[in-house]
């Protein structure tokens, strides 16, 4: 295959471009300047320094310091490529763009438009994202469109709408988290997920307060709590009742508060009366004693917040398990002041703004409804069409693939997503997109999913492109650039703007300039639960960021610490929800006598396609790897360093051993960066949370064994 070659330099030696990293939920600002040539190097050096915001605080993890590496990379896709005779050959825009549309336009004559699923990213720009999902309705009429955030926050979003009656990622700001007595990190790595979040801990600490870590595994972040609560994979919500029957025993509950601001206490206190502390003790592996201590500790504080993330969160019942966090929070009014709250740790990049603008299935732009009859008619009055025309929701990420897999999805468009690594059952996955009809793709490099493709269509890097993200704490950032792209490389909007045109919708995205887009997503999310209109890129450039909701223009910066008076259900109160102690999804048995959780590491994001491309990253980690205890790898025969199979019920995956105390003895942990054999996904479960919708990650039961000198 031959490439496009002709690269635009990215800056001149003694330049410098202030951009944002384009990895994790923080997004950090950062500035990169090329350094003066030295005699006889190949390749230019640059510096990579933090810029102060409120949110990193100028400060830049190794990923952020290495981000540009994959921007400059030679695997760069800088030409449209199109599949000729089996093989993917470059070609022009007009020739790759052109069958697409065609694909688009002879399945919607001969299926319907359902026949067409779009397939987003949780790290586009609020800008593609808004576009991705209006394109899907209004470009092509299909219901299908969804995004891999759907694995990442739709648990804790889903919890929050319930709860709180919105969701943002934080009820509070980053800066009160050093307030905080108490600290409850429940399936939370900060230290390897976002290490800049890390002094924040270390300041509340060195403030007094206790830090509480529940995570099956040792890991950075345990190393500096208090109490660290190893519990059983799969039992969180388990352990949430136990929290919360130690708490109304102790008389830690805030009645004031309940009284005043929440319903459902009656049926909670109930639920608590059929809650043993030895059950739950029993369920999630722990100590009485622990559970007891950790309950205090947050009972007692003042002040307190807990926050969540994966570890809870990607389970078939993580709706239910973060709602019963949530029902802690309540229960001892920890929230809508300073040094309290709640908050899900986002993981990508835009993960907190990929799903408030409508690539989500069954949303609108600012949060709205899909299925609600007022929101249709105020958003299909901003696009100018009528709300008839507006189809209905469609389906999660994972089960647009299952449609794929069944042939009612026949034309697939994937924009900045790799799913055949990010969704579970994998092999499904693969054997879907390889024999759908078409497939296209947009992305910076020949993932695995885009080598899958007829056609590929090169996209600008986080350097090249402007626009804005929502980090964790529900700030919009704005991300602008300077840097040329290389090669035809596009912004995925205008790609979207020129598919528009061709299929005869010009009118409605008729747009020059992502800042032009975002004039529009204001005026869409106006009135909205995520309601933009009072932020410009004007603000964001004199203010540095400004967090949503923000209905006015003026100098407000938003609101950062929620639900300081009332709550956004219609009567002003949160909601307690009763959740039942489960065991996991899947119990080992002789088989799969084991259980398989996974998760990240400091030096890749995701499915790793672009941290595998940076040289210092990929140096880090060369391979993928599973943590085995030292008594659960005697027993299987294994040494340290070992090539092992880990096989489910679903498939099978070879990756090498590593030996560690730190993880509980019948579980194993695998990263999830890594594609072809190495790709733990082969083994995960397909379950679905049935009110969110998030796949099981965490508690694939498992069997191990060595393949030694086979595959060294």
């Amino acid at each position: 295959m031959q490439q496009l070659l002709n690269r635009t330099p990215m800056l001149k030696p003694g330049m410098h471009v202030d951009t944002q990293c384009p990895f994790c939920s923080v997004q950090c600002k950062i500035r990169l300047t090329r350094q003066e040539a030295v005699p006889g190097e190949r390749k230019p050096s640059y510096i990579v320094e933090g810029i102060p915001n409120k949110a990193s605080e100028g400060r830049v993890c190794v990923k952020g310091m290495n981000a540009h590496q994959h921007v400059m990379s030679g695997e760069r896709i800088v030409q449209p490529l199109v599949r000729v005779n089996g093989k993917l050959e470059p070609a022009t825009w007009e020739e790759a763009l052109g069958r697409i549309v065609d694909s688009f336009t002879s399945v919607t004559e001969e299926h319907g438009a359902d026949a067409i699923g779009l397939y987003g990213g949780g790290s586009l720009t609020n800008e593609s994202a808004y576009l991705l999902g209006k394109f899907a309705r209004i470009g092509l009429g299909t219901r299908y469109v969804d995004y891999n955030g759907r694995f990442c926050m739709s648990a804790a979003a889903s919890a929050g709408v319930k709860t709180f009656g919105i969701d943002r990622g934080l009820t509070c700001r980053l800066e009160d988290i050093p307030k905080a007595q108490c600290l409850i990190l429940a399936g939370t790595n900060i230290a390897e997920c976002q290490p800049t979040l890390m002094p924040y801990l270390t300041r509340a600490k060195e403030n007094g307060a206790t830090i509480i870590v529940i995570d099956p595994r040792v890991t950075g972040t345990s190393e500096l709590a208090d109490l660290h609560l190893q519990i059983r994979p799969g039992t969180d919500a388990g352990l949430a009742n136990g929290l919360l029957k130690a708490v109304q025993l102790g008389g830690w509950m805030d009645e004031a508060f309940i009284k005043e601001r929440t319903n459902g206490i009656e049926e909670l206190l109930k639920h608590l009366e059929t809650v043993s502390l030895a059950e739950i003790a029993e369920l999630t592996g722990l100590e009485q004693s622990l559970i007891e201590k950790a309950a205090e500790q947050y009972g007692r504080a003042e002040t307190g917040i807990i926050l969540t993330a994966r570890g809870v969160e990607q389970q078939t019942d993580g709706h239910v398990a973060v709602r019963n966090f949530l029902n802690l929070v309540l229960a001892t009014g920890k929230i809508g002041k300073p040094g309290c709250g709640y908050g899900a740790v986002t993981g990508q990049g835009n993960g907190q703004g990929g799903r408030e603008h409508g690539q989500k299935a069954d949303q609108l732009p600012g949060y709205r409804l899909i299925e609600n009859e007022e929101d249709r008619r105020y958003v299909a009055g901003v696009w100018g069409v009528e709300p008839d025309s507006l189809p209905r929701k469609g389906v999660s990420a994972y089960e647009m693939m299952e449609l794929v897999h069944q042939g009612a999805i026949r034309s697939l468009f994937v924009m900045g997503s790799n799913p055949i690594m990010s969704n579970p059952n994998a092999d499904l996955v693969e054997e879907a997109l390889e024999k759908v009809e078409f497939l296209a793709v947009a992305d910076l490099f020949l993932s695995e999913t885009a080598r899958l493709a007829d056609v590929v269509l090169p996209v600008t890097a986080y350097l090249e492109n402007d626009g804005t993200l929502t980090n964790l704490e529900g700030r919009v950032l704005l991300r602008e650039s300077k840097v040329e792209a290389p090669g035809e490389a596009r912004h995925d909007w205008s790609i979207l703007c020129d598919l528009a045109a061709r299929l005869g919708k010009a009118d409605y995205f008729s747009f020059h300039s992502a800042e032009q887009i975002f004039e529009e997503l204001r005026i869409a999310t106006k009135g909205g639960v995520a309601d933009y209109y009072g932020i410009t890129y004007e603000r964001l450039r004199r203010e540095g960021g400004v967090y949503w909701p923000c209905p006015s223009v003026d100098e407000s910066p938003g609101t950062g610490i929620m639900f300081e008076k009332r709550f956004a259900h219609p009567d002003g109160k949160a909601v307690f929800f009763p959740v039942p102690s489960r065991q996991p999804q899947e119990l080992p048995d002789e088989e799969f006598p084991l259980t398989l959780t996974n998760g990240r590491v400091l030096s890749h994001y995701l499915t790793g396609v672009q941290t595998r491309r940076s040289a210092t990253l990929a140096a880090r980690n060369v391979d993928n790897f599973v943590e085995i205890h030292p008594k659960t790898a005697k027993a299987y025969k294994i040494e340290d360093g070992d090539w092992v199979e880990i096989r489910s019920r679903r498939g099978a995956f070879s990756v090498r051993c590593k030996i560690s105390a730190g993880i509980l003895e019948n579980t194993l942990f695998v990263p999830m960066h890594w594609g072809g054999a190495q790709n733990v996904n082969k083994a995960t479960s397909p379950e679905l949370d049935p009110n969110c919708k998030m796949p099981g990650f965490k508690t694939a039961t498992v069997s191990i064994r060595a393949l030694k000198a086979s595959l060294m």
